[in-house]
């Protein structure tokens, strides 16, 4: 089944792509969640006009997302967490600590687009990827430290 996504799916594709997908994951989860629509070739048209009229401002999505790559990227950031006395970390390091942890550094990161590998469960160095564009991704570093 061909459909075309009308948000950001992840591990799918991105708002406006045509992807085939296997019919149930289409018909039972995509299509009512709003989250895609059926790619009928009048559908197709009038995605093909939408990106005429959203190229421009695409371009500008990308160039903002180029500029905070290019800002994050040389930063490594410090988290605290609470540890065991053999440092291993109570609960996990993930994406919401690393989202507070650029606010303070005074970036403004979704912790959605922040994808860490491994479970972070002890202290020590790591590296996240932010995903900030479909074209445009950053590996920072980070660094787990006891509070």
């Amino acid at each position: 089944m061909e459909i075309i996504l009308k948000e950001d799916v992840t591990n799918l594709g991105y708002k406006g792509d045509i992807v085939k997908v296997k019919d149930g994951y289409g018909r039972n989860f995509l299509i009512p969640t709003k989250k895609a629509i059926i790619a009928t070739e009048s559908a197709k048209k009038m995605l093909a006009e939408d990106l005429k009229q959203r190229a421009h401002k695409l371009e500008r999505l990308k160039n903002d997302a180029i500029e905070l790559a290019e800002k994050v990227k040389d930063i490594t950031l410090t988290v605290g967490a609470k540890t065991s006395t053999t440092g291993k970390i109570f609960g996990a390091v993930g994406p919401i600590q690393l989202a507070d942890a650029f606010e303070k550094a005074g970036f403004t990161v979704d912790r959605k687009v922040i994808v860490i590998k491994d479970a972070v469960k002890e202290i020590g160095s790591y590296k996240a990827t932010l995903k900030l564009h479909k074209e445009v991704s950053v590996e920072v570093a980070f660094e787990v430290v006891a509070e």
